[in-house]
């Protein structure tokens, strides 16, 4: 049986979001309980952006497609960790040419963001020059430890740039407990359609 490493954020009213915005909290309510001689039923409201998700090109492209438009197959299969823990403010071309990236790889990157629960604010992106050396491998899809592949960009040339190249965008996973190297990825959003991402399970298995 191989090792299961769990590297989703867990969905609670406290968690981690982006810049801490109150209104990006989820919110967990009780509709219905035992004490009403009812079964206990809560609702979840929440962004589709929160803790561990997919991201859908029409996040950043006017008129782009959709979550229910990135099967299965593109999120589960051989993937790689890189430990880019080393590294401040962003990650460059120059920090990825040394892992010698091929075409078609699904690639995590471990930073700092992997070691707090808390928002950071100037955490570790891939900057736009990044995106462009990957988009020119081909790789498959990149996911990221941070709640946001970009930061301090105009015009959101990381996003625009890895989802015009059909470059699949997975942010906020945990990598605290998972080493670098190769592992079998699982990424399984919820089953939605004509939005603009979706929260997601994410698993490796070595």
């Amino acid at each position: 049986m191989p090792k299961i490493y769990d590297i989703s954020m867990t969905i609670e009213e406290n968690m981690q979001v982006w810049k801490s915005y109150e209104h990006k909290k989820p919110r967990i309510t009780n509709v219905q309980n035992h004490d009403e001689g009812k079964p206990h039923e809560s609702l979840l409201t929440m962004n589709v952006h929160t803790g561990t998700h997919v991201d859908a090109p029409l996040h950043m492209l006017a008129g782009g497609e959709t979550i229910e438009t990135i099967s299965l197959e593109r999120l589960c299969g051989p993937a790689r960790v890189l430990d880019l823990t080393h590294v401040r403010e962003y990650i460059t071309k120059d920090d990825l040419v040394p892992f010698a990236i091929q075409r078609g790889e699904r690639l995590l990157f471990k930073t700092a963001s992997s070691f707090t629960e808390e928002f950071l604010v100037e955490f570790v992106f891939l900057r736009e020059d990044g995106a462009r050396y990957l988009a020119e491998i081909g790789i498959n899809l990149v996911v990221t430890d941070a709640l946001g592949i970009e930061r301090a960009q105009p015009e959101y040339p990381t996003h625009r740039t890895l989802m015009r190249n059909d470059i699949i965008i997975v942010e906020g996973v945990r990598l605290k407990d998972v080493e670098a190297g190769n592992y079998t990825l699982i990424i399984a959003p919820l089953k939605m359609t004509g939005i603009d991402a979706s929260p997601a399970r994410a698993f490796l298995m070595d």
